[in-house]
């Protein structure tokens, strides 16, 4: 079985949402399976110097645009956050407390997660939000409240940021097939293409 393509993110990138709604059945559609890694970028930034983007003059404006734009452009409900952008370090712990158990779950998780920030408008930095939308999945509340704060759990969030680091992960989405890197969700045909002809 080859590899699964590897999809990094953080819950506060708004291209990471989009991606989040075509990277696996796109990958589907080529027999890979996908993994999901949250990160955050603001470890990221430390390490790259970079910023938020809409915080960067000139780009900051054109790029709320894009958001929304390229949402309705591929069909994807987007409801611009009234908070933007937020500390994601919660929703990433859940994420990986989730995993362990059951990757699949996980993954339903992050979905609701990105479509509650994105889609509903609700902040989704705080413990007791995330805890809710894991609860309205299944999960037991107080277990995702304990979780999130387990340093167990907080060093894992930390070994995924490293690792993530080494490989080149320097944005979101950013997404390695078979050790290719792609940065951006507009970088999705080319790997659309890429799991098709192997690369060229």
């Amino acid at each position: 079985m080859p590899a699964p393509v590897e999809f990094y993110f953080d819950f506060s990138s708004p291209y990471g949402y989009l991606a989040s709604t075509r990277i696996d059945k796109l990958c589907e559609n080529h027999g890979r399976a996908v993994g999901w890694h949250p990160i955050l970028l603001g470890v990221v930034f430390k390490e790259t110097g970079g910023a938020p983007l809409t915080t960067i003059p000139l780009k900051g404006d054109y790029s709320k645009r894009d958001f929304v734009r390229t949402a309705a452009f591929h069909g994807i409900k987007f409801t611009p956050p009234p908070v933007f952008p937020i500390p994601t370090q919660q929703a990433a712990r859940a994420f990986y407390w989730v995993q362990q158990q059951n990757p699949g779950a996980a993954k339903a998780l992050a979905k609701k997660l990105f479509e509650a920030y994105f889609a509903e408008a609700r902040n989704i930095s705080s413990a007791e939000a995330v805890a809710d939308i894991a609860a309205s999945l299944g999960h037991d509340k107080a277990a995702v409240l304990a979780a999130v704060n387990d340093p167990a759990i907080k060093d894992r969030l930390r070994q995924e940021c490293e690792a993530a680091l080494k490989k080149g992960v320097f944005g979101s989405p950013f997404i390695v097939v078979d050790g290719e890197p792609f940065w951006g969700s507009d970088r999705l045909d080319q790997v659309d293409k890429w799991l098709e002809t192997g690369g060229w």
